[in-house]
């Protein structure tokens, strides 16, 4: 009944790192840009939102206030970052995007140092029980809304035209301009989106675990990475394979082996499952662009 327990706990868990490499996953599945700078949009979006929850902001305010910061912080890194640079060597956006990690984190850090801070509790301590397992109302919360964006993301891109321009926008940037596609007004667009993801992520997180740092991002943005890549690059299914397994490892590694050994299991199954299948779960050698 414990390992049950531990199993749901995994599954709880996995719902931010399946946010985390959706967000992933769209830039570099339609972009080819590995965003770096996504672990500190989470760490904002969190930040903002506990300030103003501390400055006596009622909660219907301050979440909206920061996943509108978090949403404000992508659009900026997309035009100094991806736009100012997209005509250059990919390397260069990605460092810039490392830039803006360091910036984000530092700026927090100069204002609020690096302790750890407590996020007030919003959802009211409830737990269902049934057999023996106990199941906490926010994290189901969490990761049933965790699941819903990512099929109303997959919905999106298969269903409107806003979604057609991104995929077209993923097979060739060149063949999709020629079409007509405004790639210009699509591109902001991709990034308010994965800003408003990490953002939720970022809240959920504290919401659930009540707690908020400057470094918070750093290590749910490595576990997103992976998540990604676990679940093949682009696919945005395979992203959600690839954070409920990382999650579960993660909880069940704890579970068997002590807190102190689970990042040796986690990166360890990603290093195996990397070397027997170099594209991930749900990816293919061909594949290019975000898949649904």
């Amino acid at each position: 009944m414990l390992l049950l327990q531990q199993i749901i706990n995994g599954l709880m868990m996995g719902g931010i790192y399946v946010l985390v490499a959706v967000s992933f996953t769209l830039t570099i599945g339609v972009l080819n840009f590995l965003n770096f700078s996504i672990p500190g949009i989470f760490m904002l979006s969190a930040i903002m939102a506990w300030r103003a929850l501390e400055n006596g902001w009622h909660w219907g305010l301050a979440i909206p206030f920061g996943l509108l910061v978090a949403i404000c912080a992508s659009f900026v890194v997309e035009r100094f970052t991806y736009r100012f640079m997209k005509n250059v060597d990919h390397e260069i956006p990605l460092v810039s995007s490392i830039g803006f990690l360091i910036l984000f984190e530092n700026l927090v850090l100069v204002a609020w140092g690096s302790d750890q801070q407590k996020f007030p509790s919003l959802i009211p301590d409830l737990n269902i029980r049934a057999g023996g397992l106990i199941i906490g109302i926010g994290q189901m919360l969490s990761l049933a809304l965790a699941l819903l964006l990512v099929i109303g993301i997959s919905l999106l891109l298969k269903r409107t035209q806003l979604g057609r321009g991104i995929r077209a926008l993923a097979e060739n940037a060149e063949t999709a301009t020629l079409l007509g596609i405004e790639v210009h007004r699509i591109v902001p667009v991709l990034f308010v989106v994965t800003g408003l993801l990490t953002g939720i992520s970022g809240i959920l997180f504290a919401m659930n675990y009540q707690q908020v740092s400057a470094a918070m991002g750093d290590v749910v943005g490595l576990k997103g990475i992976a998540a990604m890549v676990i679940g093949g690059m682009g696919n945005i299914w395979g992203a959600i394979i690839g954070g409920l397994l990382i999650g579960l490892t993660e909880v069940l590694s704890i579970y068997f082996f002590g807190a102190d050994k689970v990042d040796f299991y986690v990166y360890g199954l990603f290093l195996v499952l990397i070397i027997l299948r170099p594209q991930g779960i749900l990816g293919s050698s061909a594949a290019t662009g975000v898949k649904l």
